[in-house]
């Protein structure tokens, strides 16, 4: 970096407030002194050389203060973090402060050449990095340890004195894009560009995911619709729309890959190097020397975490899932039940009996999912991984496998087992149906009513307020400081793969699920943009490239398909008619149409590139123009020598 960092003013003018800091009640002055007073600082002395200014507020003991950065600093931040941006030769190159010029629509008068939530992004960056020099404790706390190199705000976190860091939202901005994303119903796409400048990148792409899977869904329900209405029973007619089906489900996947690694491209994901991780705040350990960095950090046997992973997590794992298989023989009985119900009686009300045990096994499965899932958060936690990557690994992992059986099981259990298709049918149908009602309630309607109420309230209290300070950004703060906080894209993500589950393993039994799926992402897409705008903080934007394990995931679920597809259309009886003689033969000729179909799927997957033709031109032009300027500056740096 040419420029020195000592040159930079900590005051502005302006100010610009990015983020918002709380405190808990009560905490110390001098902490808060240390604590600020290193936010402010100088690179050079171990701060972050960033702007902060307090929050007046109605309640003394509240300590919140509003952090931001001149837009010198956070050039220079975008530098530091790797950002990529879009050159003036339409180019797209990791952006420097001393070639700022080369940049399109760069000046230095234009502070809008970041978006607000790169702007955050570099913020929260230079927080979390604000390290410990030669404090062995956090002032006027000294249970709450420090070591050279231990990061202060993750110290602060884990101390309890560090209640929240949060971006503020810009209400001109957060108006504008909530008219174009959702505030009128229209049909067209959504505005993924604006949805990146001010989430980021793992945000949109989450909703680019959802909308190219909901277009993806429609040849799937147009076909559908007909073999639905014309060909129920008969079986054969299935294999063709089965076969399409698991090649769409490859081709969908494979396109994704593509449009993905455009927009990523685009928006500068894709170049972005890899960061070095940082151990996560939960991580606990002996302070110990890290042979990577040098740096002193807490470190934790790996033998220890092994033995708590499969002694302990494992057994409790196969636990739940032996709990999830009980519930579901329950469930059976209660169908049993219904149907015994029906025959003794044959009246409407018997025959609406019969959809009830289904029903209630459904809100059952979403009540199992979401208790489990803060099980496996806490048993992650506890296995004490030390880097986020495989925390989320870990969790993903526990997750999926649990949802998998709690939701599929029965099914699997009624086709393989008690060959009931007409059952089959029936169940998935309604677990389909209630989970997206349950999903739609839990996640969106209600929290944006219990937000609603609380603003009304914050409002009433905020008109008798007196202060000088700006009114609507102390209301603005304390409207947003309650919010609930968004923790990523992962519910959204498990929701989706459960829908593309229902939808691909069962298709040629039920291929109305399309349509259901399609309908729910529709008023998906509006209800999680609402809950993004409305109901949660603004999260902090998080640079992605794709959209992570999750695509293994769903790829996965499409190659279970394959089998279950071939498996259910073996048991028809107009194929079991083919073989009248020989169990054998017909078993061989699934395994072999089953094989024969995954190798077309690993084909296509092979034939289709993950990235376009351009963008692999493009990447190859960055890496041979990289590769000669580090010649070049290896020759240069010979010829000194030489001279000397």
């Amino acid at each position: 970096m040419s420029e020195s960092w000592s040159f930079l003013d900590t005051c502005e003018p302006n100010f610009r407030p990015l983020v918002v800091i709380e405190l808990a009640k009560g905490t110390k002055e001098e902490t808060i002194a240390w604590f600020t007073k290193r936010i402010v600082d100088k690179k050079g002395n171990g701060g972050s050389q960033l702007l902060v200014k307090p929050l007046a507020t109605e309640n003394r003991d509240e300590h919140i203060y509003l952090v931001g950065a001149s837009h010198l600093r956070l050039l220079l931040g975008a530098e530091a973090v790797g950002l990529v941006k879009e050159c003036n030769d339409n180019s797209m190159r990791t952006f420097t402060y001393s070639s700022r010029k080369t940049f399109k629509d760069f000046a230095d008068d234009n502070h809008n050449f970041l978006t607000m939530a790169e702007c955050q992004y570099i913020v929260k960056h230079e927080l979390e990095n604000l390290r410990a020099k030669d404090e062995k404790m956090i002032p006027g706390y000294p249970q709450a340890k420090l070591y050279p190199g231990k990061s202060i705000v993750r110290r602060l976190l884990t101390s309890g004195i560090l209640v929240q860091i949060f971006p503020l939202h810009d209400r001109e901005e957060l108006k504008k894009l909530r008219h174009s994303w959702y505030g009128r119903v229209k049909v067209g796409y959504q505005p993924l560009d604006e949805i990146r400048s001010y989430f980021g990148e793992t945000i949109a792409l989450y909703f680019g995911f959802l909308e190219y899977f909901t277009f993806a869904l429609i040849p799937m329900a147009v076909i559908g619709i007909p073999y639905y209405v014309f060909a129920w029973e008969d079986y054969d007619k299935y294999v063709m729309f089965a076969t399409f089906n698991l090649l769409w489900s490859t081709v969908i996947l494979e396109v994704w890959k593509r449009i993905c690694a455009i927009m990523s491209y685009r928006w500068g994901t894709l170049l972005m190097k890899r960061q070095f991780e940082e151990p996560r705040p939960g991580f606990r350990g002996v302070l110990g020397i890290n042979p990577v960095t040098g740096r002193e950090e807490p470190v934790y046997s790996s033998i220890r975490r092994q033995m708590r992973i499969y002694l302990v997590s494992l057994p409790f794992v196969c636990l739940c899932l032996y709990f999830s298989l009980y519930v579901m023989m329950i469930y059976f009985d209660l169908e049993q039940w219904a149907l015994d119900y029906h025959e003794e009686n044959e009246s409407n009300f018997s025959s609406l009996m019969l959809y009830v045990p289904s029903i209630i096994y459904a809100v059952v499965i979403e009540i199992m999912n979401r208790i489990y899932r803060y099980a496996a958060e806490f048993l992650t936690s506890w296995e004490n991984h030390r880097l986020e990557s495989s925390y989320q690994n870990h969790l993903i992992l526990k997750v999926l496998v649990f949802n998998f059986l709690n939701c599929f099981a029965s099914l699997f259990y009624i086709a393989f087992v008690l060959f009931d298709m007409k059952l089959l049918r029936q169940s998935l149908a309604t677990l389909l149906i209630t989970s997206q009602i349950l999903n739609q309630f839990a996640e969106s309607l209600l929290p944006y009513w219990l937000q609603k109420r609380y603003k009304k309230r914050i409002k009433k209290r905020m008109c008798s307020l007196k202060t000088d300070t700006d009114m609507s950004l102390v209301e603005q703060v304390n409207l947003e400081k309650e919010m609930g906080t968004y923790f990523g894209t992962f519910d959204d993500y498990l929701e989706l793969f459960l829908q593309f589950g229902y939808v691909s393993l069962f298709s040629c039994v039920y291929p109305l699920a399309a349509v259901f799926a399609v309908l729910n992402n529709i008023t998906e897409i509006y209800s999680d943009a609402l809950k993004m705008c409305r109901v949660y903080k603004r999260p902090f934007a998080e640079p992605t490239a794709n959209i992570g394990v999750w695509q293994l995931a769903f790829e996965t679920m499409s190659v279970i398909s394959v089998v279950t597809n071939c498996m259910l259309i073996g048991m028809s009886p107009q194929v079991n008619a083919l073989f009248p003689d020989s169990k054998t033969d017909l078993f061989l000729t699934v395994a072999f149409v089953e094989h024969s179909l995954l190798a077309i799927k690993f084909i296509m997957a092979f034939v289709i590139p993950d990235k376009p033709r351009d963008i692999q031109i493009k990447l190859a032009k960055l890496e041979f123009e990289s590769l000669e300027a580090l010649k070049q500056q290896v020759r240069a740096t010979d010829v000194c020598n030489s001279e000397k």
